[in-house]
């Protein structure tokens, strides 16, 4: 199977997967315009690769500050034994959690969360600590974000 995914990305759908990846909403016919195709031959390139599962969807990106939420952070997690799994079922209707990791290594989990100021923090945390130990990393800036993958 990866053998024939790699053959459906070739140059031309790694530069159409590029221009998705920078601006999900560009219209084909300016994606065309910038690889060399019409509109009708990179909607049907984006549909394939949308069938083949290399293309998972769309979204749109927020200002976490502008819909109220002030601190954004990294949680870690490292599960009290047998909490593992009730919390890996519980932490999907956590609506701080942006993204959530199972990893390797000393923690088990890694939440990127979203908060709307200190206090929202400590309580969040209150919920945490029933299933193990956290560690707080407050996030002072973006360094990068959401960098497109390439070949």
């Amino acid at each position: 199977m990866v053998k024939s995914l790699n053959s459906a990305i070739d140059p031309i759908n790694w530069s159409i997967l590029g221009c998705l990846q920078k601006n999900a909403r560009e219209s084909f016919a300016s994606i065309g315009r910038k690889v060399g195709l019409t509109s009708p031959a990179v909607a049907e390139r984006v549909k394939k690769l949308e069938d083949l599962g290399v293309i998972t969807g769309y979204k749109a990106f927020l200002s976490h500050t502008l819909t109220g939420h002030q601190l954004k952070a990294i949680i870690t997690l490292r599960a009290f034994m047998g909490k593992l799994k009730p919390f890996l079922e519980i932490v999907k209707n956590y609506d701080e959690v942006i993204n959530c990791y199972r990893v390797t290594g000393n923690e088990n989990i890694v939440m990127e969360v979203v908060l709307k100021d200190q206090f929202h923090l400590e309580r969040f945390i209150d919920k945490l600590i029933q299933y193990g130990e956290t560690r707080t990393h407050i996030i002072l800036s973006e360094v990068v974000s959401n960098a497109p993958v390439v070949k």
